[in-house]
């Protein structure tokens, strides 16, 4: 009996099926609490890394001598927001004196003149090429120097390859291609000679991505994307930093007015929901800046998915095009 009771006294008796849950709910308790926590904190941290990052790249332009051409535009207007408040030397061009004084005169008022510098004004017409020598010996005058040279400008053309005039073609060209190059390399030798400098190409995604119907526009961008691209390499050996900042099209512009069309290839480019405001262009603008990434592509997903099919897959791209302009012709005979 004795030894019985020392084997009952030495038995461990089972947890009860409530301390059993009272342990579970103390665990459940836990993560419940825990995890918000740890998404909050987390979602914290990258809201401060983004407000660091946003208020570094604003300041990485004080006292920097930056040139926008045809800062008349949605975008060349944001742009020179944000330079000339983030302490920039600001040299705009463009091609109307009256308004290029109405947005100095916008910008002056805007801001504290103890804290920004008052901006210099430059005729700039890329369709008169015999004018460029005069004009990169202004912008070079201005402060004897430039660091940062922004190529904003843009012609745009849609129509059958065959109803666009010799005339047309190449006043496209000079405005796309023939006038930013030209630009860009007459500003080279002072950035070279300082050993420092960043040349930035605003171009449009048909600099990769050719669309019906624009054939010299988009001719005209994929032969600039290809001359920065070459440049790049080129200019490294320099310390100078060349980057392409690509986009469907600024909505607000002259492309985001045109009419929405039915057709396939229409998303890829002419929907005004795939456009991008001037504020998202000019803050991935100055970002590219500040990180002198070589190249940014901002568009939708699929405009990108469509670079990569014209790669990968290019007979599938070609005969989605195809279908896409028999598609917009079918429904013109409607």
């Amino acid at each position: 009996m004795v030894v019985k009771g020392q084997l009952d006294s030495n038995r461990t008796e089972p947890e009860s099926f409530w301390d059993i849950l009272q342990e579970m709910d103390l665990a459940v308790t836990t993560t419940v609490l825990l995890v918000p926590c740890v998404v909050v904190i987390t979602a914290g941290l990258f809201y401060l890394y983004g407000t660091v990052t946003s208020l570094l790249s604003k300041t990485s332009v004080r006292n920097k001598v930056v040139v926008i051409t045809d800062a008349l535009s949605g975008l060349g207007k944001e742009c020179a927001s944000v330079f000339h408040q983030g302490g920039a030397r600001l040299i705009l061009c463009g091609k109307s004196w009256e308004k290029l004084e109405a947005l100095a005169d916008d910008l002056a008022n805007a801001s504290d003149p103890t804290l920004t510098f008052p901006p210099k004004l430059v005729l700039l017409d890329f369709g008169d090429m015999d004018s460029m020598p005069e004009v990169i010996a202004e912008i070079l005058e201005c402060y004897g120097c430039l660091d940062i040279l922004i190529l904003n400008s843009s012609l745009k053309v849609k129509a059958p390859a065959q109803s666009v005039s010799l005339e047309m073609d190449k006043l496209l060209m000079d405005n796309n291609y023939f006038g930013p190059v030209t630009l860009a390399k007459g500003v080279l030798p002072s950035m070279i000679s300082r050993r420092t400098g960043h040349l930035l190409l605003v171009n449009s995604i048909q600099g990769k991505l050719a669309v019906p119907f624009r054939t010299t526009y988009a001719a005209s961008k994929h032969a600039v994307q290809a001359f920065f691209d070459c440049l790049r390499a080129e200019v490294e050996e320099y310390g100078i930093s060349v980057s392409t900042v690509s986009h469907t099209f600024i909505s607000g512009s002259a492309s985001g007015t045109e009419t929405a069309s039915k057709s396939i290839w229409s998303f890829l480019y002419s929907q005004k929901p795939l456009g991008v405001s001037p504020d998202e262009a000019a803050t991935a603008i100055v970002k590219t800046l500040s990180s002198k990434r070589k190249e940014v592509v901002i568009a939708p997903s699929l405009p990108k998915v469509a670079i990569y099919a014209r790669s990968f897959f290019p007979n599938v791209f070609f005969a989605v095009m195809a279908a896409g302009v028999k598609n917009a012709a079918a429904l013109e005979n409607m």
